[in-house]
C-alpha cells in the first residue's frame, strides 16, 4: 500500500540533494526517519568494546589527517 504526502518545490529540492545514488525517495525518508534507538538495534550484534575501539581509529585518522596537512604546509 503507498500513500502520498504533498511538499513544497522547495523541500523536494532539498530532499534531492539528500538522496544517495540508486536510492528512492522511500529508502531516503525511512533513513531520516531512523531514531537513535533504531540505530542501537541495528548495531546490538556488536561486541562489547567497538565504541572504543572506533574512537582509537577515529583519533589514528585524525592524527594522519594532521600530519599531511602539516606536510603540505
Amino acid at each position: 500500500m503507498s500513500s502520498s504526502i504533498r511538499i513544497s518545490e522547495e523541500t523536494k529540492q532539498k530532499l534531492e540533494a539528500r538522496k544517495r545514488e540508486g536510492e528512492s525517495f522511500d529508502d531516503l525518508l525511512d533513513r531520516l526517519a531512523r531514531t537513535e534507538k533504531d540505530v542501537e538495534e541495528m548495531a546490538g550484534f556488536a561486541d562489547e568494546g567497538v565504541g572504543e575501539h572506533m574512537r582509537q581509529k577515529r583519533e589514528e585518522l585524525n592524527e594522519s589527517l594532521e600530519e599531511r596537512k602539516e606536510r603540505l604546509e
